[in-house]
């Protein structure tokens, strides 16, 4: 377990994020859902990231149901807000599989939207509190995240209701700007954005959190897939693997094979070497996916290889 910056709680290195377990691209039966979780559990996981948005309220039930009856004190849950899941929700998104019918969600950074965001992730979960909530996506309405969303969270947070604030981005920059222009998030959920492909966190958002004592939870470090698999047609976010990335990981593929580590051992543990990132979020849709990544983490590699890695970035 490790410190998660100032928030004064600790996590372990490997968090499960459940987009998949809530039907992100592929159906997931519920029994197999919560089996994931129970499995991730097994294996020491003890950092659990989900949203509304996810599956539209299936990944927060199903979070609830593996969770609720475990000792609370020992694990981290982090939800999100932004927007409300309610009946005939304008704001779909095609990538979830089987969500509940007439359900959709609604963009809204409202002070009062974002109270009864955090009030139906509890109901949903049926657990009792949350310990990280994080704006989910707030270059889609700044101004109002900046300001009403932030306001509610900080009230929040000095009531003891959520432990911690955080963002939940896709924009390295989204996150440094909102760092410079308020005062008192805790951490950033930062997904894509310091991977072996992409390192553009690194550039302004990194070394600011580390300035600041912020902690940045690490996803997407497979980067949509596209590490584990680069055939035509393709990962999730390309249409088509651009032949840059295609040499990229080429070239990164040469240097495990002389150092024999497994490509997605490197994915994983490459963000912890960061000293402002504590742990990394992936996603699983079954045990044995967690099981695997929860290996590749404990997969030693030698420091040559982080020394070859450092001049081809």
């Amino acid at each position: 377990m490790v410190e998660l910056g100032r928030t004064g709680l600790r996590v372990s290195e490997l968090g499960l994020g459940l987009a998949s377990i809530g039907g992100m691209f592929a159906a997931v039966p519920q029994q197999q859902a919560v089996a994931t979780i129970d499995r991730a559990w097994e294996l020491g996981v003890r950092l659990f990231d989900t949203a509304p948005v996810y599956g539209y309220g299936v990944s927060e039930q199903r979070a609830g149901l593996a969770l609720r009856g475990r000792s609370r004190g020992e694990f981290v849950l982090c939800s999100k807000v932004g927007r409300l899941i309610e009946p005939g929700g304008p704001d779909l998104q095609p990538i979830w599989a089987e969500p509940p019918a007439g359900l959709g969600p609604r963009l809204d950074y409202s002070y009062a939207a974002t109270i009864r965001s955090l009030e139906a992730s509890l109901e949903r979960m049926g657990i009792d509190r949350i310990d990280i909530l994080h704006i989910h996506d707030p270059e889609l309405d700044y101004l109002t995240a900046s300001t009403e969303t932030f306001r509610a969270l900080t009230e929040l947070r000095g009531r003891g209701t959520i432990g911690a604030i955080s963002l939940g981005v896709n924009h390295a920059d989204v996150a440094a700007r909102f760092l410079r222009e308020t005062s008192g998030v805790d951490c950033i959920l930062l997904a894509g954005r310091y991977t072996l492909l992409d390192q553009t966190g690194a550039d302004e958002l990194l070394p600011l959190c580390e300035k600041l004592d912020v902690a940045v939870l690490a996803a997407g470090v497979f980067q949509g897939g596209v590490l584990a698999d680069t055939a035509d047609g393709a990962p999730h976010g390309y249409e088509r693997v651009p032949k840059d990335v295609l040499r990229r990981i080429d070239v990164l593929r040469e240097l495990c094979r002389r150092y024999a580590v497994p490509l997605l051992a490197a994915a994983v543990q490459f963000p912890l070497r960061h000293p402002a990132v504590p742990a990394v979020v992936v996603g699983a849709r079954s045990p044995r996916e967690i099981t695997e990544i929860a290996a590749w983490l404990d997969h030693e590699i030698p420091d040559a290889f982080w020394a070859g890695l450092g001049s081809r970035l």
